[in-house]
């Protein structure tokens, strides 16, 4: 049975006798974190500990965002933790995580903190580190696990645990997503049927730059084994092999741009989506790389490497994000 705790000094009281892992969250627990939970507990082993966090960080709101509309549904939360494999409930109450009132000493996100949502949200990334890491020194674990779904939100984690030397390990889970596509988020409930069709729009434009750039790769590889595409397409125009010379002429010219046309196709989607009813209003669309969160540009030598193709948007009041990975140039 899963024990719900409220003080750290409660915690820190339980007997350990494997590893801990822990999974931080902000309640409105659904599948997606049910996912991290029993990731957590294969990572956990049976003679290890899951500790599940429920606290609704104050410092990662902005003025004007949700933070009293937020979701809070305990209760619920507990039975989807247990359910799953958690061990213990951590919910601390705000004085116990922040005992002297909001903390004059943060953590700073740095220039990666300022980019795509930190430009979006001003402060959120610093609210973001410095709960994050106030909750590793409270729970005390050997892993944490956060969700792929907020890639920028992983890789600040991840950049904080290098830079500051925490001894965690931090562990990445795939986004889960419903049936439809849509990715899951405690956010969702607040979309009426209409507005959700709409928002499908964000997976859709994702999948639709997913598919483009596994049509790129493929030409790309076909590219390098048929160096000579051109020379090939124009011999093959001579002698009337039409549909041959098109595709040889299609491999020709496939490499150049690929970073471009991941991010035509998607925009495309969400361009229509815009003329929707509801409509959705883009917030950004953005190829980047994932160790630091600048923007992959078109140039000559084309970007080799991991990538991430993110999407943030609003429909209706709902603001929701998303993202997908790629890899370009994968090796032959």
């Amino acid at each position: 049975m899963t024990t719900t705790l409220r003080t750290a000094a409660e915690l820190h009281a339980r007997t350990r006798a494997g590893r801990r892992a822990v999974v931080m969250t902000m309640g409105a627990l659904h599948e997606g974190h049910a996912t991290l939970v029993r990731t957590a507990r294969a990572i956990a082993g049976p003679d290890g500990e899951v500790v599940v966090t429920v606290f609704v960080n104050p410092l990662q709101f902005g003025q004007g965002e949700d933070l009293d509309r937020y979701p809070r549904t305990l209760e619920a939360d507990v039975k989807i933790a247990e359910q799953a494999g958690a061990d213990v409930v951590f919910a601390p109450a705000v004085d116990e995580v922040y005992p002297g009132g909001e903390p004059q000493v943060r953590i700073s996100a740095g220039p990666m903190g300022e980019r795509l949502e930190g430009g979006s949200r001003p402060g959120h990334f610093d609210g973001m580190l410095t709960v994050v890491a106030k909750l590793l020194h409270l729970t005390r674990p050997d892993a944490a696990l956060f969700g792929q779904k907020d890639a920028q939100q992983l890789a600040l984690i991840r950049r904080m645990v290098r830079d500051l030397n925490f001894g965690v390990e931090i562990v990445g889970v795939p986004t889960v997503r419903e049936e439809d596509g849509l990715a899951l988020s405690s956010r969702n409930r607040y979309l009426s049927p209409k507005e959700r069709r709409t928002a499908l729009a964000l997976s859709q434009a994702l999948f639709a730059g997913s598919d483009r750039h596994a049509a790129q790769e493929a030409l790309r590889a076909r590219a390098r084994e048929v160096p000579a595409t051109r020379a090939r397409a124009e011999a093959l125009s001579a002698i009337g092999e039409s549909r041959a010379a098109a595709d040889a002429h299609a491999v020709a010219k496939a490499v150049p741009g690929a970073a471009a046309a991941v991010r035509a196709a998607a925009r495309l989607v969400l361009d229509e989506a815009a003329r929707l009813d509801p409509p959705l209003e883009l917030d950004y669309l953005a190829l980047v790389d994932p160790s630091d969160f600048t923007e992959i540009t078109d140039h000559e030598d084309e970007y080799i490497g991991e990538a991430v193709l993110a999407v943030a948007a609003r429909v209706g009041t709902t603001r929701l994000i998303d993202n997908i990975p790629l890899t370009f140039g994968a090796a032959s």
